[in-house]
């Protein structure tokens, strides 16, 4: 059975969330487009490369993350998300909770894959 576009970026989005768990940099590098752009909540411009150093050196931290309230919107070879995330965790070791919306844009690749292009947060108040 073939997945609709809809039904695999819902699996792109559940590989992102187990690979921000894991802090799973070589799973983050097949998601996370080369020229990735991705805004914080803080309003910070971050590249694939300072994400995945993020993780890598765990700056980063994610302990639980609860997706809700996920909408996806598919065109031929690109889907935007936008989905609400309460994430539990750490940043430059101080603890973390908070609600969060991000919208990303996922690209379909040359080679049939599906990765993050263009990326924002922001905390929900």
């Amino acid at each position: 059975m073939n997945l609709s576009v809809k039904d695999l970026i819902q699996k792109c989005e559940e590989s992102l969330k187990d690979a921000m768990l894991q802090s799973s940099v070589s799973e983050l590098d097949k998601l996370l487009a080369d020229d990735l752009i991705f805004t914080n909540h803080l309003g910070h411009t971050m590249t694939k490369q300072d994400d995945l150093e993020a993780h890598k050196s765990k700056v980063l931290k994610i302990n639980k993350i609860t997706l809700s309230d996920m909408k996806i919107k598919t065109y031929t070879s690109i889907a935007i998300v936008t989905v609400k995330a309460h994430i539990i965790g750490s940043f430059n070791g101080e603890n973390s909770e908070n609600d969060f919306r991000f919208t990303r844009v996922w690209n379909k690749t040359s080679k049939e894959t599906w990765q993050i292009t263009v990326g924002h947060s922001s905390v929900v108040v």
